[in-house]
């Protein structure tokens, strides 16, 4: 699974993608990763552009 650019909510994985076998990492583990990754990603401060003087 390719993590998702930080402004897309990654989505979770489609019913045949986990073969319930137990690997590790399981697309799961990645998908809840990913996630994480994204709302703290979305809670953070955005950086902004400096506005010119007036």
């Amino acid at each position: 699974m390719q993590p998702p650019p930080l402004n897309d909510k990654p989505q979770p994985p489609a019913p045949n993608e986990c073969c319930e076998s137990g690997c590790a990492p399981c697309v799961w583990d990645i998908y809840r990763t990913e996630l994480q990754k994204w709302e703290q990603a979305q809670q953070a401060p955005q950086s902004t552009t400096p506005q010119p003087a007036t």
